[in-house]
């Protein structure tokens, strides 16, 4: 009896080109406490298993005084984690307990507020620095935004030089280009407004800059109070961020922030990566995960809530939204490309404008139609069946509409007061919360430029991080608009940005979030 042959033993698949060149690598990172940061935690825990080790600073707070307590109760307890758990939770308490680091510090302090033993020792340790702390808060105060999102890097830099030139990656923003018209590329661009000064290495010096914007700020601080001081810190930074070609103090001081990079790495490995508008993930780590209210986020809740039934914009416009999960991806390709390339600066747009252009009309009608056919399915994104459409009408118009509504409502309810009606009119109410959405979102509503991101596609195919098999997509192209606004992220902020309460903050039992060893740092 002829006995068949054994069936060959299959042969384990080669480690790609990610794997190898972040195999063995330490990694800092810092926001992971944010909505993207969770995103690429997870996905370096679940693809890249044979990491080195991956640093996390955490500024404690009143509630979880140590950046592991906080990690515990504000990271690890997010649901964005739920895959790995339901693979095996052992599995993932292992790879905390070997090899995730909590470090307690504060980013916008001098050396993180760490003692300068500790600051060297983590210096040497690292191979990769991950910058992606920042505050996002379109109409943050000048002083706040200005120390997290520019004078912050000091210390990103001072890390860098202690290692010996360790490699930085920088999460910036598509909207660093500010009032920029037209194909905006992956390159360092000049403000809209402003005409600053270079060196001789074509670089601006931004220092001037900066010491006339705190000038500004202590001279606020002298005159003004409490309330009255953050209301004016907030107009200082409105007014500065336009005058010189930006719509927001979050996007003029990320710009800075570039900008003092470049400077201060100048030879030096850099890599830049800017998202677009960032939104609920495509597929990873499950489809449509979300934290919180993005920007376009306020304004569909909004009309959800039958709050806003017109808003400024151009339905022919292109609406840059990417989800989380191809940002996370690109960053996580930048920085392998980092442990390999020829020290360079380099900039990466995770956009979808150029590849495949989601026009704020189609954004419109995807969500009045999902509304209008399923809104008994999303009971927390809904309250009450919409009934009225949601209008995109241009700017000019908006104004006029807007003035002449309030100011007739006005004049109503001023009337009623005085028969003792004291309470404003809902109508009112809506229509100057519809005001305040306009003037925080109605230029990334009204879109004059496309973002391009013909780089990142490129480092895509370098690393073989193309097509069905790729483990890192980066390629906007694979996204199915209507599919993605409808099934996926209009599901999504009704089950995780809506959801009525977080799960518990947990510790687990075998504690297995390492500190670093003692002595190595000290409490912010």
């Amino acid at each position: 009896m002829t006995t068949a042959p054994a069936s060959p033993t299959p042969c384990p698949t080669p480690p790609s080109a990610v794997e190898r060149s972040l195999a063995g690598k330490n990694l800092l990172i810092t926001g992971t406490t944010g909505f993207l940061g969770k995103v690429v935690l997870e996905k370096l825990i679940r693809d890249l298993p044979q990491i080195g080790g991956i640093y996390l600073l955490i500024r404690g707070n009143r509630h979880y005084p140590t950046a592991r307590e906080r990690f515990i109760a504000e990271v690890m307890s997010s649901s964005v984690f739920g895959t790995l758990r339901q693979q095996s939770r052992a599995a993932l308490e292992r790879f905390l307990h070997d090899k995730v680091h909590c470090l307690t510090g504060e980013v916008t302090e001098p050396r993180f507020g760490l003692n300068p033993q500790a600051f060297q020792q983590l210096a040497d340790q690292l191979d990769l620095i991950v910058h992606s702390a920042a505050s996002v808060n379109f109409r943050e105060r000048m002083d706040v935004a200005l120390s997290i999102n520019t004078l912050c890097l000091h210390n990103i830099v001072a890390l860098s030089e202690a290692g010996g030139a360790i490699p930085v990656l920088q999460v910036s923003t598509c909207y660093v280009n500010g009032f920029q018209r037209g194909a905006i590329h992956e390159a360092f661009n000049a403000p809209a407004r402003e005409d600053l000064p270079k060196d001789e290495n074509g670089l601006y010096d931004i220092a001037p800059l900066v010491a006339e914007l705190q000038d500004k700020i202590t001279a606020l601080a002298s005159d003004f109070k409490g309330r009255s001081l953050a209301e004016q810190l907030v107009l200082l930074g409105e007014r500065e961020s336009r005058r010189r070609g930006w719509n927001d103090t979050y996007t003029f001081t990320k710009w800075l922030g570039e900008q003092y990079l470049r400077k201060a790495l100048h030879g030096k490995a850099l890599t830049i990566v800017r998202p677009a508008i960032i939104e609920s993930t495509l597929k990873e780590p499950t489809p449509g995960w979300i934290e919180g209210v993005k920007v376009a986020d306020a304004v569909l809740l909004a009309y959800a809530r039958q709050k806003v039934v017109f808003f400024p914009g151009k339905r022919s416009g292109v609406i840059d939204v990417i989800p989380a999960d191809l940002v996370a991806n690109a960053v996580i390709l930048a920085g392998a490309e980092l442990m390999t390339a020829p020290v360079s600066h380099r900039i990466y747009q995770a956009c979808s404008g150029a590849r495949n252009p989601l026009l704020l009309g189609d954004f419109v009608d995807y969500l009045m139609l999902e509304a209008q056919e399923n809104h008994l399915t999303y009971e927390k994104l809904f309250e009450v069946e919409p009934r009225k459409p949601f209008k995109v009408i241009n700017r000019r118009l908006f104004d006029i509409s807007l003035f002449v509504l309030c100011r007739t409502l006005s004049t109503r309810d001023k009337t009623l007061k005085l028969m003792g009606r004291n309470q404003p009119s809902r109508l009112l109410r809506n229509l100057n919360a519809m005001n305040r959405l306009a003037e925080i979102f109605a230029f990334y509503a009204t879109p004059n430029y496309v973002f391009h991101s013909d780089q990142l596609q490129a480092l895509g195919q370098r690393l073989q991080e193309t097509g069905a098999e790729a483990h890192f997509p980066v390629d906007a192209a694979i996204i199915n608009w209507e599919h993605y606004i409808r099934k996926v992220h209009i599901a999504g902020l009704n089950s995780y940005a809506l959801t009525d309460s977080k799960p518990a903050p947990r510790k687990p039992s075998s504690d297995p979030v390492q500190e670093p060893a003692k002595g190595s740092q000290q409490a912010a």
